[in-house]
């Protein structure tokens, strides 16, 4: 099965691709943000250190990924109207925990970007917007969880002018 699935990312990639719009209208929202704050549980907090890592690294705006078990251990204090919250909501088994998670920090007055599975409409009740990525087994989801990271940064960055050729 993850084999199959492995195989199938290619095609999985190319259509998030092509959602590229809703992702530049995500970036136009948020690229005034001072910080900006990633989390996620299990592959998705992995995913996360990574997308803030992007993002810092071309559009210099301070951005941190925090494990989402651990919110209530200082972060969430940081969290106030309007911060930029990127929610990765991929696994399966973790996405009701992840969830109470994601209404922590919208009691807090966060502006929540969630990353879920296609066919996934619960977490519209719960996040401001969402981009999804195909529904694929959790075990690979990391891969096209991560590209509409990179785009968000890429768009985040070129708005603000940065040079993202050469950050």
């Amino acid at each position: 099965q993850i084999i199959g699935n492995l195989k199938n990312l290619p095609s999985k990639v190319e259509k998030i691709l092509s959602n590229v719009e809703n992702i530049n209208s995500i970036a136009e929202k948020i690229y005034k943000a001072q910080s900006i704050f990633y989390i996620g549980r299990g592959i998705d907090y992995d995913v996360a250190r990574e997308g803030s890592l992007k993002l810092k690294e071309i559009s210099y705006i301070h951005s941190e990924a925090i494990a989402a078990g651990e919110l209530k251990h200082g972060t969430l204090a940081l969290i106030d109207e309007g911060t930029p919250v990127i929610a990765l909501v991929t696994q399966d088994r973790l996405y009701d925990k992840t969830l109470s998670n994601i209404k922590e920090v919208k009691a807090r007055g966060a502006y929540v970007i969630a990353i879920a599975k296609e066919g996934n409409s619960e977490i519209q009740k719960s996040a401001d917007t969402v981009i999804y990525i195909p529904d694929i087994i959790d075990e690979v989801t990391a891969v096209p969880s991560i590209v509409p990271l990179q785009l968000l940064s890429y768009y985040v960055a070129y708005k603000r002018g940065c040079d993202i050729d050469k950050p």
